[in-house]
């Protein structure tokens, strides 16, 4: 019979993978806050990424819940227009249609999702503690 020393390790690794792809998206929309005209020829959208729950199963056989991203899409909610009338991207009026990403916003998002990728690290350390002291209890 095989004991599982790490439990839980499963949930967060997948929590840990979700947050990352969340910080990549954050960057991407930093990155982009300034950006008036993608390939497409169209302002930048903001990116948001949609979490969800789910039930999975390990390699063992255990079910585990874990973290889904169900997908990455366009905020659609419009950007501000400025007054640039020397802008390439300038309509007659010489507004330019701005992407619809707020700094302020996106580094709030930021340090969430900072927060909760060190928050599952904790969670990966103290497992990993606990395991190593079992093994020690074990001798």
């Amino acid at each position: 019979m095989s004991m599982n020393l790490i439990p839980g390790i499963q949930s967060t690794s997948s929590a840990l993978t979700a947050e990352k792809l969340r910080l990549d998206m954050v960057a991407q929309n930093i990155a982009n806050a300034n950006t008036t005209q993608d390939l497409n020829g169209e302002v930048y959208k903001r990116k948001e990424v949609i979490f969800e729950s789910s039930l999975k199963r390990a390699e063992n056989g255990n079910v585990y819940k874990g973290v889904n991203v169900v997908e990455i899409r366009d905020d659609n909610s419009p950007g501000k227009k400025v007054y640039r009338p020397g802008h390439p991207h300038a309509d007659e009026r010489g507004m330019v249609q701005m992407p619809n990403v707020e700094v302020t916003k996106e580094m709030v998002d930021l340090i969430t999702a900072s927060r909760s990728y060190e928050a599952n690290l904790t969670v990966v350390r103290t497992a990993r503690q606990m395991a190593q002291q079992a093994l020690r209890i074990g001798r």
